[in-house]
């Protein structure tokens, strides 16, 4: 039976780091060595452990099913011994070791985000502590954190999941989206008041984790497209030939050079009547939301479909905009809060203003 010594668990970190990153060379930063050091230490556990744990050259890096095995138990060695080390650490009252963290795409522009101020307190406690972040969809987060890869994950998970505990972190504000050449972008105002009838002609791109949570919102009953990521949708969007929703903080920038422009969401710019005829309203009480005097208006589907149980809105008795959109789902009454601020309207301008002098003799073509 094979001892384990120092080096052992040296070249085995080597091994994972490679597989983890996919290669060699896709290691070289991690490692922080250059590639020819790292194929020598490769090689080198091969020889200790006696078997040939991956192929490299042209065809790329491919694991062998030897491999694959050393791998799974390396992983669960490694586990090991960082759990080890934090009983350790607990009896003598220090903190060390790596946290494995692992997040979903594009969130370093969330500036509500307290990850970043999180983070820095807890490499604030030594020399010895440590972060590697993974970024991946929200099901392979699942999946490492109940395989023991990842200590723990952020993102968005619509679904408990057995063996998984969750808590709340804080809220990420989605808006509905458009690109510049759509034709809901062509015709603002209208486009804006007619929104949901236009919706259902409209094609929609949507996140397959948020498990119809989007497409719920808009009544739509399938999407078009479908994107496993932020940045994939917003790239859908952006060829103008879809409308779907993506974080806020992540469309300000092309919202800023007009390439994308944000589709008015239920509350704003729709007519009584229109509400009306999707929905049946009913004033269930006030509230105060960020300091504003609110009246709290549900809005329950006429004809609902999939998931979506009712709308609700908190509304400005001032300016009588939405502060806050709600949208309730029907299985297990999860909800998801839309929250808007700095919402400015345009005031004195007349109707007349936008009425064209047009000469008797004109022909329209």
């Amino acid at each position: 039976m094979m001892q384990l010594q120092e080096v052992d668990l040296r070249l085995l970190r080597v091994f994972d780091a490679v597989v983890r990153c996919g290669g060699f060379s896709a290691a070289q930063a991690e490692l922080n060595v250059g590639q020819s050091t790292i194929s020598m230490q490769i090689a080198q556990l091969e020889v200790r452990l006696g078997t040939r744990l991956c192929e490299r050259g042209r065809g790329g890096f491919r694991l062998t099913d030897q491999g694959r095995t050393v791998r799974e138990a390396t992983q669960r060695l490694l586990i090991a011994i960082d759990d080890f080390r934090s009983e350790a650490d607990l009896l003598k009252k220090t903190v060390s070791g790596t946290l494995n963290l692992g997040l979903i795409d594009n969130t370093v522009t969330d500036r509500d985000s307290p990850l970043p101020a999180v983070l820095k307190r807890f490499l604030s406690r030594g020399p010895d502590v440590g972060v590697h972040i993974y970024i991946g969809s929200p099901s392979e987060l699942e999946q490492r954190v109940l395989d023991g890869r990842l200590h723990a994950a952020i993102g968005h998970f619509p679904h408990p999941v057995p063996g998984l505990a969750s808590v709340k972190l804080y809220d990420e504000p989605h808006g509905l989206f458009c690109g510049a050449e759509h034709v809901l972008a062509q015709s603002r105002g209208s486009a804006a008041r007619k929104l949901i009838e236009q919706l259902q002609g409209a094609r929609v791109v949507a996140r397959g984790y948020l498990r119809r949570k989007d497409l719920d919102l808009l009544q739509v009953d399938a999407a078009a497209l479908t994107a496993d990521n932020v940045e994939a949708q917003a790239i859908l969007i952006l060829s103008g030939s879809c409308i779907g929703f993506l974080p806020l903080h992540y469309a300000a920038h092309w919202v800023l050079k007009n390439e994308l422009l944000q589709l008015l969401l239920t509350g704003f710019g729709l007519s009584a009547e229109t509400i009306k005829k999707f929905y049946t309203p009913q004033v269930t009480g006030t509230a105060t939301m960020d300091g504003l005097s609110t009246v709290v208006l549900d809005l329950t589907p006429i004809n609902a479909t999939g998931d979506l149980k009712k709308v609700t809105l908190w509304l400005d008795t001032k300016a009588w905009t939405p502060v806050q959109t709600r949208v309730t789902q029907q299985a297990k009454g999860d909800y998801t809060d839309f929250k808007f601020s700095m919402v400015k309207l345009n005031k004195g301008v007349s109707d007349s203003t936008f009425k064209l002098d047009i000469p008797k003799n004109a022909k329209k073509q």
